[in-house]
């Protein structure tokens, strides 16, 4: 079944910038996790605020790159993502710009560094001041990491404060790190391993508190607890709907880098790096069709280290805090028992030995077949905003004034959404929160 949904709140007019109209059977780009790239990463941590889509904002904490490659050198939410190379040995030098480096305690004042540690890998820290965990940045200070990239996959970086843990992360202070296979294969872990993918994109998920980020701000240190915490803003890369679905480094979110609207084309093999970098279990489930788990925790999913086998089939993940899980998911389009292109334009199927077109991807049973319902006219319709005219991929039909024009390549939309009802709200309204979307689009339009 294909989702169409209204937007609602900021006009959505970038969702699908980058698309490009090409012919048949050219060469299609591939999407990658848009980061910077090591093995030598400088970063810093200051405060900022980050834009809500209903026009208030949240004070938070982040990292930025002072060398701006992701195309920014602002503080950002999530931290820039770090990617790198299995084996290579990594140096992550944060030096503290503005994070408060003293918070109050019942027994005095108390330090509370700024620190990075990296799941799955042991971390040595030279400079800044001694921690309860490893050395942090005070004010003004500069603290290097090192470490040697280990096994391929997704991994989460984060500030793990003293008096206070888990502040950090409420804050802000907190990433993704992606370990690329050595041989340099477009696999998840390496040539071989049944991984390979032809899209990718990183769905890192957080949740906020704003009452901590108001105390926060009125320096309150010492008034955040756990026990108290209550999250009501839900993140997916930093962003709630409907702000989640405009593209890349959009102005409208200068601290806001990645969106999350991710876009294939029928058959394509997407590579969904699914990572819980906050501190509440959030369940993310993906329609269209399930996706099979290749990985977790930079672990491959294999029962002989060679292929990645031992991964379940499933339509949703329930990642635990600091979890990430990798998994392959793909459309195909196959026995819908309707041709996905339409029956008046023209093309045509050739069966490429699997059954589907090899330029189109289509179905070539389902080929010239027509929808099997009799589809109601525009004015029996309440129309959305990613609705493009028609029920056929690729076309575009008409739309009275005012409706539409959020899908200008006619793709199908797959709604991609946290599974918990509370977590699909902004400040308990609805829609908002981690609602997002997969595009599946014609193979005459490129992805970027």
């Amino acid at each position: 079944m294909t989702y169409r949904f209204k937007a609602v709140g900021r006009l959505l007019s970038g969702v699908l910038l980058g698309l490009t109209l090409m012919p048949w059977g050219a060469t299609r780009a591939e999407h990658d996790i848009p980061g910077i790239t090591g093995p030598t990463f400088n970063l810093y941590a200051a405060p900022f605020n980050i834009s809500l889509p209903e026009g208030s904002s949240l004070y938070m904490w982040g990292f930025g790159d002072m060398t701006g490659q992701a195309g920014t050198s602002l503080p950002q939410y999530p931290g820039p993502t770090l990617i790198v190379t299995e084996g290579q040995d990594v140096t992550i030098n944060l030096t503290n710009y503005g994070v408060p480096s003293t918070l109050p305690t019942a027994d005095g004042p108390a330090d509370n560094p700024v620190s990075i540690v990296v799941a799955g890998h042991h971390v040595a820290a030279t400079g800044g001041t001694t921690g309860l965990v490893t050395n942090g940045a005070k004010y003004g200070e500069t603290v290097s990491y090192t470490f040697t990239a280990g096994k391929p996959g997704t991994y989460v970086y984060h500030s793990l404060d003293g008096p206070n843990p888990g502040l950090h992360v409420e804050m802000g202070l907190l990433g993704a790190l992606i370990v690329r296979p050595a041989d340099g294969s477009r696999t998840a872990y390496g040539a071989g391993t049944e991984t390979d993918y032809d899209q990718e994109y990183l769905y890192l998920l957080t949740e906020a508190d704003p009452d901590v980020h108001f105390q926060m701000e009125r320096g309150h240190y010492g008034h955040f607890t756990n026990a108290d915490r209550f999250a009501t803003v839900y993140f997916a890369n930093g962003r709630v709907y409907p702000d989640l679905v405009q593209g890349d480094y959009n102005p409208l979110f200068p601290h806001q880098p990645y969106q999350s609207l991710a876009m294939s084309h029928p058959r394509d093999k997407v590579l969904v790096r699914n990572l819980n970098a906050g501190h509440d279990s959030h369940p993310f489930h993906y329609h269209g069709e399930n996706h099979r788990f290749v990985g977790r925790d930079g672990n491959m999913l294999s029962s002989d280290g060679q292929v990645a086998d031992l991964g379940r089939s499933d339509n949703t993940i329930n990642s635990a805090p600091k979890q990430s899980v990798d998994a392959i998911w793909t459309w195909t389009g196959k026995d819908l028992g309707w041709d996905i292109y339409g029956t008046t334009n023209g093309h045509t199927c050739t069966d490429a030995g699997d059954g589907f077109d090899a330029d189109t991807r289509e179905y070539c049973a389902d080929h010239g077949k027509a929808i099997p319902v009799d589809l109601p006219g525009v004015a029996e319709l309440t129309l959305g905003g990613f609705w493009s005219g028609s029920p056929y991929m690729g076309d575009v039909g008409d739309l009275p004034p005012g409706e539409g024009g959020l899908n200008p390549n006619g793709g199908y939309f797959f709604v991609w959404h946290s599974h918990a009802e509370k977590e699909l709200t902004t400040f308990d309204i609805f829609p908002g929160g981690s609602l997002s979307a997969m595009v599946v689009l014609p193979t005459s339009v490129d992805i970027q």
